[in-house]
């Protein structure tokens, strides 16, 4: 897994049970390489990283890059989403970066959706890619203690509640990233049944 945020890993340690593949981080195989996210898209970013790290450690690699995007904001944040108020900024910074800007933006008009993508590294053998998206609107302030990121103010009407109100049980079956690996888990499993240098099971 090309990255060592705590929250992305929980999440796919969850959403990926099952399939047949010890999930380890960089810092877990002594990797310090830092990737810069130099592309101009999610699949770029995501690619970048997975192509990166199964170079470093010849594993089989999964990265995904997401973000928020939101409609009265041109698609903005989307792949800044970690950086938009600035790069050492706290999850609350951003929160509030981000309300600053929708001050004037009126409930009905603050669409927005989650966005994942996933690239899994067949390190000297090309990449795949899925991807998944959860609509939802920008609430007027922070709910919830769950999650990480934006989920205090990603509200989704079909449940009346935050990304950060949801157990996590929920939110694991209706995030962008439950979507992606959704997706993912088919080309995992077909992955693992096959014998190839370099693959840890």
């Amino acid at each position: 897994m090309a990255t060592n945020n705590n929250g992305k890993v929980s999440e796919y340690r969850f959403l990926l049970q099952g399939v047949p593949f010890q999930l380890v981080t960089p810092a877990e195989i002594g990797i310090t390489t830092s990737v810069k996210e130099e592309g101009a898209t999610f699949e770029e970013n995501a690619r970048l990283k997975a192509v990166t790290m199964a170079q470093q450690s010849g594993l089989l690699t999964l990265a995904d890059d997401s973000g928020l995007e939101v409609d009265a904001l041109n698609g903005a944040p989307g792949i800044m989403s970690a950086r938009y108020a600035g790069e050492d900024a706290s999850d609350a910074d951003r929160i509030n970066y981000l309300l600053a800007k929708l001050k004037d933006v009126p409930p009905g008009k603050r669409a927005a959706r989650f966005r994942a993508v996933i690239a899994i590294a067949i390190p000297g053998n090309g990449v795949e890619f899925t991807e998944g998206e959860c609509p939802g609107y920008i609430a007027t302030e922070p709910r919830g203690t769950q999650g990480f990121g934006y989920d205090p103010v990603f509200y989704m009407p079909e449940l009346d509640k935050t990304m950060a109100d949801l157990p996590e049980d929920v939110k694991n079956r209706v995030s962008h990233r439950a979507k992606a690996a959704g997706k993912a888990i088919p080309i995992l499993m077909k992955l693992s049944r096959q014998t190839a240098k370099g693959y840890q099971a």
